[in-house]
């Protein structure tokens, strides 16, 4: 079954190469992201996206990991606890 939640990441560098990263995995797991967004807090040299997943846990799971894994990354999930179709 399946599962509807949220991925909020916190990417602390601006260099072009952790966006590239990041970009390169959430069109990896695109089959999963029904909706995203992206917030710049320039003062701090941040960037926070937030991305809408739907998909078995499994999957949401291993786009989490990966994030994780990037360098000057921050990853937090929050799954919800019903199963849809």
């Amino acid at each position: 079954m399946k599962r509807i939640g949220v991925i909020g990441i916190v990417v602390q560098s601006r260099t072009s190469n952790i966006a590239v990263e990041v970009q390169k995995l959430l069109s990896e797991y695109a089959d999963i992201i029904i909706g995203r967004m992206g917030v710049p807090v320039p003062e701090n040299g941040i960037n926070a996206i937030s991305v809408i997943v739907r998909g078995e846990n499994e999957r949401i799971s291993a786009l989490n990991g990966k994030l994780g894994r990037l360098e000057n990354i921050n990853v937090k999930s929050a799954l919800s606890s019903v199963e849809i179709e």
